[in-house]
């Protein structure tokens, strides 16, 4: 019973093992079927979508744009430059003789006329030096006086030889020498009287004050550098700003037909109109180092919205271009064929067409090239466009009309 037993055993066994290998075999193939679905699904989903061929697009689809329609108009062809805000006088008052300051007749930042006293002097010294001048003069006078009797008697006395000749002579160069010194104490007189005039200190132009440089009761002379207070003109006032040479041609052409070239001020950020002008004058000579010419430009100023030394960005408008074909400068392109706009054919397929651009004023641009008045370009949405691509118009923009756009505020200088 026993080698039964192990006879069995010995022809099951491998009855047994025949089945574990086909479920390996059948693990395995299940398992590769899984990864070849899971590749060919990531392939389905990660896949480049289909393109279609370069400058050609499906008639079938049409892409919304926005377009507006080219027109005639003008166009301010402006300079947009830096500029500094300059007084036409500024004036350090100084005493112009030395004495005791015994009154300060402003307030600081006190707007003041030509004429006004802005301090006084202690006059006493220079009144009491004019008193002893005049005494001088009567004196020398008199003396002077006598001189001239005394030589009209040797004069008669000199026709029938009484006298010497020698003595007529020397009362003749007394006389004159005496003239000498009443001319020197009438020059004293005037010197002590200027002196009193300048005791009084005056506005000698019209502006406003700053701050106070000395106070009352000081001892002030001619050499102080400082000085009493500082005046400055503020109406009219002046900007100083650079454009470059290359813009010097044009402006000095119209100065030459006498044109008068608005000029606007704008703050610092660029965004605030502080004043409206016009070109006073310009600079003799171009700034080698730096390739510009300094402009002067005047600004009445009455607001007083421009300080001395202020900075402000200036627009000068230099001439206006009449009649020129403009669109809006959004319709701008630019790639391989230079500058262009996508041109609406009535077909309502769009054309890159290169263009010719002139001067812009905001957000409106001349076109000296290629485009005429009446075509319609696009500028909204070409950034999805391509050469040939079908449109449509039904979100269009709004066409611009004839009234002149308000110009952006000036940018950086050049």
């Amino acid at each position: 019973m026993d080698a039964r037993t192990t006879e069995d055993r010995q022809e099951t066994l491998p009855g047994r093992q025949r089945p574990a290998r086909v479920r390996r075999r059948l693990r395995v193939g299940v398992i590769g079927v899984l990864l070849v679905i899971a590749a060919t699904a990531w392939w389905f989903l990660n896949r480049p979508a289909p393109q279609a061929p370069a400058g050609r697009t499906s008639a079938a689809v049409a892409i919304l744009v926005g377009a507006v329609t080219a027109e005639k108009g003008d166009i301010d062809v402006t300079l947009a430059e830096l500029g500094t805000v300059t007084s036409l006088a500024t004036v350090t008052m100084r005493s112009q003789i030395s004495g005791y300051l015994t009154q300060i007749a402003f307030t600081e930042g006190q707007i003041v006329k030509l004429g006004d006293v802005l301090a006084q002097i202690d006059s006493r010294p220079y009144e009491l030096a004019l008193s002893q001048a005049e005494g001088q003069l009567a004196r020398d006078q008199a003396l002077l006086a006598d001189a001239r009797l005394d030589l009209a008697r040797f004069q008669r006395l000199a026709t029938t030889n009484a006298i010497a000749k020698q003595q007529l002579d020397a009362q003749d160069a007394l006389v004159k020498q005496d003239e000498g010194i009443v001319k020197s104490d009438q020059a004293m007189i005037g010197t002590a009287k200027l002196n009193i005039a300048y005791c009084h200190i005056v506005a000698p132009v019209s502006g406003r004050v700053g701050l106070r440089q000395v106070d009352q009761g000081n001892y002030v002379t001619p050499t102080d550098s400082n000085g009493i207070v500082v005046i400055t003109q503020l109406q009219p006032i002046t900007v100083v700003f650079t454009v470059p040479e290359d813009n010097v041609a044009q402006i000095v052409k119209r100065l030459h037909t006498n044109a008068k070239l608005p000029a606007t001020a704008y703050d610092r950020s660029g965004n605030t109109k502080l004043a409206t002008g016009s070109l006073l004058t310009l600079d003799n000579q171009i700034d080698v180092t730096t390739g510009t010419l300094k402009l002067k430009a005047q600004f009445a100023n009455d607001d007083e919205s421009l300080f001395p030394n202020q900075f402000v960005n200036i627009r000068l408008l230099v001439d206006v271009l009449h009649d020129t074909t403009v669109m809006p400068t959004s319709a701008i392109q630019r790639g391989a064929p230079g500058t262009f706009v996508y041109l609406i054919k009535p077909d309502l397929t769009v054309t890159a067409q290169p263009v010719t651009l002139g001067p812009a004023d905001g957000d409106r641009v001349s076109v000296i090239s290629g485009l005429a008045p009446g075509d319609r370009v696009v500028v909204d949405g070409a950034d999805r466009l391509r050469d040939g691509a079908k449109v449509d118009l039904r979100n269009s923009a709004s066409e611009p009309s004839n009234a002149p756009t308000a110009p952006n505020p000036p940018g950086p200088a050049r």
